[in-house]
């Protein structure tokens, strides 16, 4: 490809290196990277590993930015440029077909705290509005044919079915078998910048939204202060999480959502149950986070979630092809591929504030990758 520039002498074409965009994919994955190494558990004993996470995780990225949707068609591409690949991440030798995959399956540790400290990084140095942050979930049907209850209580297993997906639903899709993948994003208001990416997970569909963002609270820049959800987040130990620390002090931080109706809250007690001065506590904590979000602020924070966390899903869907179903069999391979995705679109982000763009257009780099 060639693009004709103005020379001294006039107008002039320079030819273009293909492989241009993804040595820069490659320069700015690294120290990401590398930046969660250090928080990673020390490995047992024995023979250490020739291959360091964050390199694993690197190429990684590369193939999922290449949209390859199978780790075979991943393993390819790379192994076609180990000599390069090895060269630019200091590694001896490029690892064999078996190590990839069984490395795959736990890349997904090093990605998400890779994640998280790049966006808390992001965020101390301005880059990243974080003060108000919104979390949500959405889910990815399983690649393969669906294994109904019906199926599983006769011992039945549709050949080619995800063993390890769930069946949950959701007012979008309806019932799905599959994963459900949560992300946390920032929250900023209008022309506050893109949304970036904050911390993210992947598990079986069937686990609640109550369960899985309490990981994600220490993960978030130390500037955020508002989290944002919707009723399917209401739950009163996730309200104290958020607010409270341990010892019962304020955090400094608001969960900003509407409450579930509890019906048997209004009916006339059958008898006067004896209330413990814990359970008196977390009621007002209850009823304050109530009185919050009906306040005018609260209910414009809320409104930020509408237009940030929701279309970024269908963004990253449309980014990755994960409309269908998800790329792999399996939970681990799964976990990798989605924190993958979200590494890489912080990468993209990232080049394009290097070039002075504060928007989040970004197909465009991934499809000259």
């Amino acid at each position: 490809m060639n693009h004709p520039t103005a020379g001294p002498l006039g107008p002039a074409t320079i030819p273009l290196d293909p492989a241009a965009p993804l040595r820069r994919l490659i320069r700015l994955a690294i120290p990401i990277c590398r930046l969660a190494e250090p928080t990673m558990p020390r490995p047992g004993p024995g023979r250490p590993d020739e291959f360091p996470e964050w390199a694993v995780a690197v190429m990684i990225v590369v193939a999922v930015a290449k949209r390859l949707t199978s780790k075979s068609a991943q393993y390819r591409f790379l192994a076609a440029r180990a000599d390069a690949l090895s060269s630019r991440l200091g590694l001896g030798r490029f690892p064999a077909r078996s190590t990839y995959f069984r490395r795959y399956a736990a890349a997904y540790l090093l990605l998400a705290e890779a994640l998280a400290a790049h966006a808390r990084h992001a965020a101390a140095r301005g880059h990243v509005a974080a003060r108000c942050a919104a979390a949500d979930k959405t889910l990815i049907a399983a690649a393969g044919p669906p294994w109904h209850v019906s199926q599983r209580a006769r011992g039945e297993r549709p050949r080619g079915a995800d063993a390890e997906a769930s069946w949950s639903r959701s007012a979008h899709d309806g019932w799905v078998y599959g994963y459900g993948a949560e992300v946390v994003v920032s929250a900023p208001p209008r022309g506050g910048g893109p949304i970036w990416p904050l911390a993210g997970s992947l598990d079986t569909a069937s686990l609640r939204e109550p369960r899985t963002l309490p990981a994600k609270l220490p993960e978030l820049p130390g500037s955020t202060r508002y989290l944002v959800v919707d009723m399917g987040y209401d739950s009163d130990d996730l309200g104290e999480a958020v607010e409270y620390d341990a010892e019962g002090r304020r955090t400094g931080r608001r969960l900003v959502g509407p409450q579930q109706v509890r019906h048997n809250a209004r009916r006339p007690a059958k008898r006067a149950w004896r209330s413990s001065r814990r359970r008196a506590l977390r009621h007002g904590h209850r009823r304050e986070r109530r009185r919050f979000y009906a306040t005018a602020y609260g209910r414009s924070l809320y409104r930020r979630r509408c237009r940030t966390v929701e279309p970024f899903f269908g963004r990253v869907k449309d980014l990755l092809g994960l409309g269908e179903h998800a790329w792999h069999h399996g939970l681990g391979n799964n976990r990798t591929m989605a924190l993958a995705a979200l590494v890489l679109y912080q990468i993209l982000l990232v080049c394009n504030r290097i070039e002075g763009r504060d928007d989040a257009e970004v197909k465009w780099r991934l499809d000259l990758l």
